[in-house]
């Protein structure tokens, strides 16, 4: 007996996302992972249904890739995404299975047996205790929990998976990045041994395929942790989902499917009948909106019971950059703030230095002539590395001896503007020389990465900590008592919606690594040039409601999220010209489809030129997000597009 079956396929040949029928003479179902013809090779597949004998000629699978389907629950989430964040089928497919899950047949164990070696959780607060009561009471699925640094989410997300776990329920823990947050994971890991898979980008093909087959093959509950990649994951009796640092940017895919992970775990929610559980100090605007107009439950946590609570104790100083009398002993970095790092070096404490620039210089210049050090690929600024004495491209990654003399007049007055953090570690090594002082940005070699060095920093082996983003992100170092933001203003700088969003959340984040609970009293010095900025003095105060209120009153005024679904548009040419022509030309097209959308005039990016290719857009803003699903289904296969993106930049 024949059968047929309509099957998602997964290679980049094929540019649609419908599915394609095949036959067998086997018996298979939904769910099933097999392997497939398609035109001159074979190519992964994932059955999303049997179907009737159709009316063309059909290809036979060729094999059963793995004895165990995928759960229901995934292949309805596959269904749902392809529906809501279009793309090819491979695109999506991507996210749910390995595609080298077909290369090695799988020799991996189920491991049943567990350890006995159990961390003793503390004692939950009355705070905690509140939360808890709220979330197992509510008959809501979904949770914000909104709590201030140091306010003890993690006892509570610890507390919900051992409840999942009595139940026999397996949950997922999502973070920005495994690397940047190396206490949450320590603790689950703590606290449930045996329980925890892993799955981050950091594996190697192999590890991941492993991991990716013990949870498919589980046969108990387990906590999968991993970034927002380990929301595909295969997991069977899902009862929680737990997102931490929620409000981060990494949750949104930055390539084709554009997906933003909240959304998607709101959806395998609803689908598993599961928990959601949102946490973070600063939730986004948009979300913060969504949850307060649907009434879904928002969990304020603020002071939790520990010995010393320094959440309005920290002495805050504000240094006005303009200022230069403030500067007398170093051009970046102020006399309070040397002094408060001096402090904390007498008193065998840490300080931590932000500053979210990595490199030496930010540009290079001819004194004489004007010329600028740009990227030939990208047209951008490059940045000045002195470590090596190279210019390197941040954007594409091109890198070239640093000039000694301009290439336009031959002269050799090249300077060198701006600052990076290898800058500032320069100049902190030059008035703290017998100090330890480690630098943590993405040029890190592996050796030298937070993850590798989070130990010693924990227990105060480390003077001064120096960085960019990394380091504003789960750590919690208890001999911290000074923090200085370098430059408060950098997000500011950027034309976009979200930059005040993004300005206050990360200055909320490098403030929220003091007044934690283990000091008496802290020193924070923001050194900006906008010392009234809303963003600035909110983060200073820990004010999220004067802020969320400031920034909906002007999304609402000029039409952004949460009051208008968006839809950025661009294309990549060989010139500037032909990018703006076929924008033009495009925007014409829309129009006559006659959907209601509101079309912006086409600009550049503000990356105009990237790898050689001049990059320009157009963004469309709607009430109505099925106007820009129809919008796109129009859009031809050489342009790109980001649904609900969240800059456009």
């Amino acid at each position: 007996m024949t059968y047929y079956y309509d099957i998602w396929v997964s290679t980049k040949q094929f540019r649609s996302s419908s599915a394609l029928t095949y036959h067998s003479d086997k018996k298979l179902s939904a769910g099933n992972i097999v392997l497939v013809p398609f035109r001159n090779k074979t190519v992964l597949g994932v059955i999303k249904s049997t179907t009737s004998i159709p009316k063309f000629n059909t290809k036979p699978i060729d094999n059963l890739v793995h004895s165990k389907n995928l759960p229901k629950s995934a292949t309805r989430l596959l269904q749902w995404i392809i529906e809501y964040y279009p793309s090819t089928s491979s695109a999506h497919l991507q996210l749910f299975v390995p595609n080298s899950i077909a290369k090695v047949k799988s020799s991996i164990k189920q491991e049943d047996s567990e350890s006995n070696i159990k961390k003793t959780m503390p004692e939950l607060t009355t705070e905690q205790s509140l939360a808890i009561k709220t979330i197992k009471q509510s008959n809501s699925r979904s949770f914000l929990i909104h709590g201030n640094t140091g306010s003890g989410k993690t006892r509570v997300y610890m507390e919900l998976i051992d409840d999942a776990l009595s139940k026999s329920k397996s949950t997922i823990v999502l973070v920005p990045e495994i690397g940047l947050s190396p206490q949450i994971v320590q603790s689950i890991e703590d606290y449930f041994p045996d329980k925890v898979i892993t799955m981050n980008s950091g594996l190697s093909e192999k590890a991941k395929r492993e991991n990716w087959e013990k949870i498919l093959t589980s046969k108990s509950p387990i906590i999968v942790v991993g970034p927002r990649s380990a929301l595909f994951t295969p997991v069977n009796n899902l009862g929680l989902i737990i997102i931490d640092e929620a409000h981060d940017s990494s949750y949104k895919q930055d390539s084709a499917p554009f997906y933003q992970t909240t959304r998607v775990a709101a959806k395998l929610s609803e689908i598993t009948n599961s928990k959601l559980i949102m946490g973070t100090a600063s939730p986004l605007i948009a979300d913060y909106y969504l949850f307060t107009q649907k009434h879904i439950p928002i969990i304020r946590m603020i002071n939790p019971a520990i010995p010393y609570r320094t959440e309005n104790k920290s002495q805050i100083t504000i240094i006005d950059l303009s200022d230069k009398s403030l500067f007398s002993k170093s051009t970046w970095l102020s006399d309070k703030m040397l002094e408060s790092i001096k402090n904390s070096l007498d008193n065998n404490e840490q300080s931590l230095v932000f500053l979210n620039r990595r490199g030496t210089a930010a540009a290079i210049l001819c004194r004489n002539c004007g010329w600028r050090a740009l990227c030939p690929n990208c047209n951008t600024s490059m940045t000045y590395h002195a470590d090596h004495h190279s210019v390197i491209c941040h954007s594409c990654g091109y890198k070239q001896k640093a000039p000694s003399k301009c290439p336009v007049c031959n002269s050799h007055d090249i300077i060198y503007k701006g600052v990076g953090t290898k800058a500032i570690e320069v100049e902190l090594k030059k008035f703290f020389p017998s100090s330890k002082i480690k630098r943590f940005d993405k040029d890190n070699l592996a050796k030298d990465k937070l993850e590798k060095n989070y130990l010693d920093i924990s227990q105060g082996k480390t003077d001064i900590i120096i960085g960019t983003q990394i380091i504003t992100k789960g750590l919690d170092l208890p001999k911290l008592t000074t923090v200085g933001i370098v430059m408060a203003d950098q997000n500011l700088t950027f034309p976009d919606f979200s930059s005040e969003e993004k300005s206050f959340q990360t200055l909320l984040q490098v403030i929220g690594r003091v007044g934690r609970g283990h000091q008496a009293s802290n020193r924070i010095v923001v050194q900006t040039y906008n010392t009234s900025g809303v963003a600035l003095n909110a983060a200073m105060s820990r004010d999220y409601t004067t802020f969320y209120n400031d920034q909906l009153y002007l999304r609402k005024k000029y039409l952004f999220p949460p009051f208008v679904f968006m839809l950025k548009i661009y294309c990549k040419k060989t010139s500037a010209d032909k990018a703006k022509h076929g924008c033009l030309e495009l925007i014409n097209q829309i129009r006559g489809l006659n959907i209601q959308v509101k079309i912006s005039d086409p600009a550049p990016a503000f990356h105009e030129k990237v790898n050689d290719k001049y990059v320009w857009q157009f963004v469309l803003k709607s009430k109505n997000r099925q106007n820009l699903l129809d919008v796109i289904s129009k859009i031809p296969n050489d342009w790109f597009y980001d649904i609900d993106p969240n800059n456009l930049l």
